[in-house]
């Protein structure tokens, strides 16, 4: 699936199958399905921020009918990553310093609150999952020369901090965190195509792993937050080169 000229789905040779994939097996609808496939193609950057998403276009390059379509749009017009004007249709939700800056700010604030909870009240079963979760993102390589590898360790990040509050035992706590890493996410695709990274950041992840398990709140939390307003400010450093205002 790639976007044609205006910005709206074309499909590949790939991408236009003669049956769409997708199969409401009662646990993930189609329209469920599709939101998970259109939330990649805007977090990795394979549909441009601002540009059109348009309807039948995208039908045909899915080969489903618009009522799944529609619903999978309005998950991701929730999620943030869509936005939607009368007479003028569906669009990838725009970029910004202000909104960058609003992500990271409310990343700080919810994040580590749902860190210092983990702590709180997570188990032995949480703390080998934050372990675990390190050691598969610290041995995954991150080149900005090989693409494939920053996938992969894009995977791994999200999982590690998904990992990390997940002991928090608040569901619309995990909601929100979820929400704002993927809009974070958008930024950080931008920014990982042309480096593999410009501190250490696997010694920062285990710095934050190894706190929380140990129970050292403050420590932990404070790491956390560190971390989370360095990449802010690394990401606005980068965008501000590129005129994005």
């Amino acid at each position: 699936m790639v976007p044609d000229d205006d910005g709206a789905f074309a499909p590949t040779t790939e991408d236009a199958p003669s049956s769409s994939g997708f199969l409401d097996d009662g646990k993930n609808t189609i329209g469920s399905q599709l939101a998970s496939r259109l939330r990649e193609a805007i977090i990795s950057g394979e549909l441009q921020a601002g540009s059109k998403i348009n309807l039948d276009k995208a039908r045909k390059t899915f080969n489903v009918s618009l009522s799944p379509l529609r619903e999978g749009l309005a998950r991701l017009i929730s999620d943030g990553l869509v936005e939607f004007e009368d007479n003028r249709g569906y669009r990838v939700s725009s970029i910004s310093l202000a909104n960058l800056e609003e992500i990271t700010t409310l990343r700080e604030e919810f994040e580590v609150f749902a860190l210092r909870e983990s702590m709180r009240l997570g188990d032995v079963e949480w703390e080998g999952n934050v372990m675990r979760a390190l050691h598969r993102l610290n041995r995954t390589e991150r080149d900005a020369a090989r693409p494939e590898t920053l996938e992969r360790w894009e995977e791994l990040h999200r999982e590690f901090h998904l990992t990390l509050i997940s002991g928090c035992g608040k569901p619309i706590l995990l909601h929100f965190c979820r929400l704002l890493l993927n809009l974070n996410d958008r930024y950080r695709r931008v920014f990982l195509t042309r480096t593999s990274g410009d501190r250490n950041v696997s010694q920062e992840h285990s710095e934050i792993a190894q706190g929380a398990v140990a129970r050292d709140l403050d420590y932990a939390c404070d790491m956390l937050r560190q971390h989370v307003h360095r990449t802010g400010t690394n990401l606005r450093d980068h965008l501000a080169t590129k005129g994005i205002s």
